[in-house]
């Protein structure tokens, strides 16, 4: 790339965070200079902090294969290697899955796929796989996604489908088996204490006592909440009683300056063991929103909360029972448990090019999963219309091959793209050229 030409990129990176992140970094400054720093220290993570970036680039290419139904359907939205992971569904399984659903939104089935290839190449080369096995795990992932669409068209079970133990292998079972181990009481010493036979939240480091008028605020959101919750999913009414609740930092890269708080509520029975977790976090605008211009989508959201709730449970077959949104000041939130059963997947323990390979497969078959999941059979979720899968394989019809070797050519390509982009966010960010965001503290 000549002098120029990265000038003009570097302008365009720095423009695109700008324009996406301006009010958030206004308001939590020193959140976002720790974001940028997490996100300077290594190409897979900046490429996870910046979908925005992503999108931009990605609204400008034609893609022949978003036609028809198949370029509106419900997607993940930053669907990267890092975004599975193991959780327990709303009827007491264990399962591994799609764990993240903060950018979900409309858009064509194919932006998962570019995003979650482009994850491989650059997560691969962090890894010093040779651009020969990269390519071979992306296939893998994309052919193992064709098959398991191919399976929803014919047996229609898309709800009832999961990886969980008695089907899992290799990282992933291990995963689900660690999940298997953890208890809600473990949980909740760590982050609770009990005094005069009451349990609330410890003071930490990331946690922030609320003076009157905010935990009034909260309270009052926190009722207005448990409205959004659906009959079939509410539990007796002994539950949802709201014993305390504080603020809350330190969430991941995609979150940094997002307010949040934590609830400690009465769960199953008045024992203290079943209390239960739950975080009420501001809802970001969802990367994909920027660039999609649907007027039915957006007039169908109260706001991101409400968005990013109402999308989970379009993409989860069984989604947590305590899944909700709310408000404050008008801002939206969305509310879910803070569960022991959460597993990240250890990509630090994957570093031979087989056992990448084996994850991709389950994590295409997972891919597939929550788009076929997330169509009418979705039951009162009214923005996407027919069969996903069908819609899927009329957009690929006889050219499944070629489908693979343009997903392919587009993740080698932008992961590329990508690592070259964190050099020159490092350098811009170090150089004092992200407005509002300094290197250093003033």
């Amino acid at each position: 790339m000549s002098p120029g030409s990265e000038d003009r990129r570097t302008a365009h990176i720095v423009d695109v965070l700008n324009t996406a992140f301006s009010d958030l970094m206004e308001a939590d400054p020193e959140a976002f200079r720790r974001r940028f720093r997490r996100m300077a220290s290594d190409p897979f993570a900046f490429y996870r902090g910046t979908a925005c970036l992503f999108y931009a680039d990605v609204a400008e290419q034609d893609d022949p294969w978003a036609t028809g139904e198949a370029g509106r359907v419900w997607i993940q939205g930053d669907l990267h290697a890092e975004n599975f992971g193991t959780y327990m569904d709303g009827r007491g399984s264990l399962v591994f899955d799609v764990n993240d659903f903060d950018e979900a939104y409309i858009g064509p089935f194919t932006w998962d796929l570019r995003r979650l290839a482009a994850s491989i190449a650059v997560l691969g080369w962090t890894k010093a796989l040779s651009d020969a096995d990269i390519e071979e795990g992306i296939r893998g992932y994309l052919r193992a996604y064709l098959d398991q669409v191919d399976y929803f068209v014919r047996s229609d079970r898309d709800h009832e489908w999961s990886i969980r133990l008695d089907t899992a292998e290799g990282a992933i079972r291990a995963a689900l088996l660690d999940a298997q181990l953890a208890t809600r009481i473990e949980l909740l010493d760590d982050i609770t204490v009990v005094e005069d036979y009451d349990r609330r939240f410890r003071k930490g480091p990331g946690v922030r006592t609320l003076d009157t008028e905010e935990r009034t605020k909260v309270e009052e959101a926190y009722a207005a909440y448990r409205e959004t919750i659906p009959g079939s999913k509410r539990f007796g009414s002994i539950s949802y009683e709201l014993k305390d609740a504080v603020g809350k930092t330190g969430f991941g890269i995609g979150s940094a300056g997002l307010p949040a708080y934590n609830l400690l509520v009465e769960g199953s029975s008045q024992a203290l063991e079943n209390d239960v977790v739950l975080t009420m976090k501001q809802g970001n605008v969802a990367a994909p929103s920027r660039v999609v211009h649907d007027a039915r989508a957006r007039e169908h959201f109260q706001h991101h909360g409400h968005r990013t709730a109402v999308s989970q449970r379009a993409l989860q077959a069984q989604s947590d029972p305590w899944l909700g949104w709310t408000a404050i000041d008008g801002t939206g939130f969305v509310v879910q448990e803070v569960s022991p059963y959460e597993r990240d997947l250890d990509w630090d323990s994957l570093v031979e090019p087989h056992e990448v390979k084996e994850v991709l497969v389950h994590l295409g078959r997972a891919t597939a999963k929550v788009h076929c999941v997330a169509d009418v059979d979705a039951g009162d979720i009214p923005l996407v219309e027919g069969q996903t899968e069908d819609a899927i394989v009329a957009a690929v019809g006889d050219r499944a091959e070629e489908f693979v070797d343009d997903i392919v050519r587009f993740g080698l390509e932008y992961g590329a793209r990508a690592r070259a982009d964190h050099a020159l966010f490092v350098d811009a960010f170090r150089g004092g050229h992200i407005e509002g965001v300094g290197p250093s503290a003033d």
